[in-house]
Order: structure tokens, then C-alpha cells, then sequence
């Protein structure tokens, strides 16, 4: 029996599939296996993954008879994992060097808890790699294994199934499956973090992220298919309709639900804008539905766009949207004004050399060169949103 079983759902990535494939099979540790899921991908990525099986008795293919979708994909590769523990990886991603091993370390350290969560970074087309946001939650003290009455914050992360191990055996008892449809690792993480009696982190980034420059992420397309989302959380209160003993998390949940919403159709490139109204419709049915007696909204703008969302008010919140936008750009133009004012000032009279500040010593450049100007560039930063 391996030690971890690392499952890659495979479909129309063939170029980036072989940089995913070595980024396990080139692991520190070499007990696991690979279960490659090709979800009757229509290029060459089928091909590719026999040839890995054919080079190393690790990887085990399966080809589906058709395209069933990320989620039972996953489901596909967990029917036959063996590990005794499942880690997930999109095929256009890569794990980082060495994790396998140190998430090995850290487990036998906490005597194998039920899951074990690990942050990420994205990795840019420009060559860019920026850590996640959520980093500092990862180096704070506490407990090595706790549940999430210790570690509420892990609620606040990205959820996504990808940057976390899970003990089989547990998966198995839970009865953790994924759904059909978008959003597809909501209604499996959110039970997963819920239930989980005994959890650790790892401090290190374990997975690359690409970010692609043009397309790639299935959720960054127009599409009516935004619309599972509603399902999706049904399916996460559902289960809390199942665990009584859990019903103390239901505003939070409640309230990451609204946050989600929100993010969904208020970026371009989700819900097709003349689907938004009917967005806003259906928000409000089903927090009507579903908004825990003791919920209370969040502060600021955070808590007034997401309560004009659940009540279903889509002109209020457009104008609310069209506001804030216009402070932005008032904010950012005199921002630049500010800027060109600086450099007028600090441009020195023509033929006459800027005059030293005090205490400083005028230099005159070296021979055949120019001044030189660095600028500073500021990273971009994941959200607990995005997903």
C-alpha cells in the first residue's frame, strides 16, 4: 500500500501535462502512485499518459468512456486509490519540490490526523511566483493538531480541494464525493474542514498555481453554468442539516456563501450579464431560504453589497458598484496628479543641475552613462474569492 495516492484529472492540457506529470514522479519521496483520470480528452493527452504508465510502474491511467467533468473525474481516481493518504492536482499545476516528503514528516509527527493543509503560490506567464495571501495563516502559533473550533481561520482560505492530504480511511467514513457541475470542490471542502476531528498545516507553498494569460480556468468563462453554485451549497447545508452537532458553524458558512455569491457575479467574465437579474432572483431565494436566525453581516461595503445581493435589490447594488468604482477613479487620477506634480517639482531648470540636498554630496554620473531610476513593482495577492 502506497503512502499517498495523487490523483490528476486530466482534460485539453497537453501543454502543460508533462511539467505536471514530473513534478511527482521527480518527488523526494517515491511512495505513492499517480492516478492519472483522462477525461476522454480530445488531444493528445491520453497518448501522453500511457507513455508515462509504459516508463514508471507508479502511474495508473484510466480513460473514461466520456467527459464527465472535474469533480467525477476525481471521483473516478478515488474508486481505486490505495494510498493511505489522497492528495488532488489539476493537470496544469505542479506540486513543488520536496513536498511529498515534508508532508510525510509532518504527519508521522502528528500521528496521521485527518487532514493536512499546505498553502500555494501562482505562478505567472511573465515568470512571476507570489504566495498566497493566506501565508500568514500558516506561521502562526498554536497547537500542532487541532479541529476548527482551534483553527476557525481555515474557513477563510481558498476553497479549494488541491492544497490539502486527506487520510483515505476518513474520506471513506465520511463519505466525501464530488458533485457534477462548477464549483464542484465547495460541497466537498467545506464538509471536510467541518468534520474533520484532528488537523494540521504545513508551512510551506506545496502547489504552483499557473495562471494562465489567456484562458484555462474553466470558472473565468461566461456561462450560464454559474448558476450551480446554488446547488453546490445546497449540498453543503444539506449535510449540515445531517450533523446537528455542527449547527454552531452555520452563520459562518452562511456568510462565506454570501461572500461567494457576491465574487461570482460581480466579476465580467462569470455570470453572462443578461443572466444577472435572474442571479440576483434566485441569491435572494435561497438566502431567504437558508440565512441562520443569529447571521449577522459583515462590516463596511463587504456587508452592504453582499445584504443587497441575498435580498435580491440588483439596482441598488448596481448603483452601490457604479459609486465605488467612480471614488476608485477619482482616487487613482489623483493619485497620478500627485505623482507628475512630484517629478515637476524635483525636474531640474534646463542647463542648470538639480541642486544636492542638505547634507548630501552632488555626484555627477560617470562617463558615457545615465542616471539610473529603479521602480518598485507591487505584488499581486490571492483571495479567499477566487474560487
Amino acid at each position: 500500500m502506497p503512502r499517498f495516492s495523487v490523483i490528476v484529472p486530466v482534460y485539453q492540457v497537453e501543454e502543460y501535462l508533462a511539467e505536471c506529470l514530473d513534478s511527482v514522479l521527480s518527488q523526494s519521496c517515491a511512495d505513492f502512485e499517480l492516478i492519472a483520470v483522462d477525461d476522454r480528452s480530445p488531444d493528445g493527452c491520453g497518448a501522453m499518459l500511457d507513455e508515462a504508465a509504459a516508463r514508471d510502474a507508479r502511474v495508473r491511467v484510466l480513460h473514461l468512456d466520456e467527459n464527465v467533468g472535474l469533480g467525477r473525474a476525481r471521483n473516478a481516481g478515488l474508486a481505486v486509490a490505495a494510498g493511505d493518504y489522497v492528495i488532488f492536482l489539476d493537470s496544469d499545476d505542479t506540486l513543488t519540490p520536496g513536498l511529498l516528503q515534508a508532508i510525510d514528516e509532518r504527519l508521522r509527527a502528528c500521528t496521521d490526523p485527518d487532514i493536512l493543509v499546505y498553502d500555494y503560490a501562482r505562478t505567472y506567464w511573465d515568470g512571476r511566483v507570489v504566495r498566497s495571501a493566506s501565508a500568514p495563516l500558516f506561521a502562526r502559533s498554536g497547537p500542532d493538531v487541532f479541529d476548527l473550533d482551534g483553527r476557525p481561520d481555515l474557513l477563510d482560505l481558498l476553497m479549494v480541494v488541491w492544497n490539502k492530504a486527506y487520510r483515505r480511511d476518513w474520506i471513506d467514513a465520511e463519505g466525501l464525493t464530488f458533485p457534477a457541475g462548477y464549483y464542484e470542490d465547495t460541497p466537498w471542502t467545506f464538509p471536510a474542514l467541518l468534520a474533520a476531528g484532528r488537523m494540521t498545516v504545513l508551512d510551506r507553498v506545496g502547489v504552483h498555481y499557473r495562471q494562465r494569460k489567456q484562458g484555462g480556468n474553466i470558472l473565468a468563462t461566461v456561462s450560464r453554468k454559474h448558476f450551480d453554485i446554488f446547488d453546490q451549497y445546497d449540498l453543503v447545508f444539506a449535510f449540515l442539516d445531517r450533523r446537528p452537532d455542527l449547527d454552531r458553524w452555520r452563520p459562518v458558512v452562511f456568510a462565506r456563501m454570501v461572500h461567494h455569491l457576491n465574487t461570482v457575479v460581480s466579476r465580467p467574465d462569470r455570470v453572462p450579464p443578461g443572466d444577472r437579474r435572474e442571479f440576483f432572483r434566485r441569491a435572494a431565494q435561497h438566502c431567504a431560504r437558508l440565512r441562520p436566525a443569529d447571521y449577522k453581516p459583515a462590516a463596511g461595503a463587504e456587508g452592504v453589497r453582499t445584504e443587497l445581493l441575498s435580498h435580491g435589490h440588483y439596482l441598488t447594488y448596481q448603483s452601490v458598484r457604479a459609486l465605488a468604482r467612480t471614488r476608485q477613479l477619482a482616487a487613482r487620477a489623483a493619485r497620478r496628479a500627485k505623482r507628475a506634480a512630484s517629478v515637476r517639482d524635483a525636474t531640474p531648470v534646463q542647463g542648470r543641475p538639480a541642486a544636492p540636498q542638505a547634507g548630501q554630496e552632488a555626484r555627477p554620473a560617470p562617463s558615457g552613462q545615465s542616471a539610473a531610476r529603479t521602480d518598485g513593482t507591487a505584488s499581486d495577492v490571492g483571495t479567499p474569492t477566487g474560487s
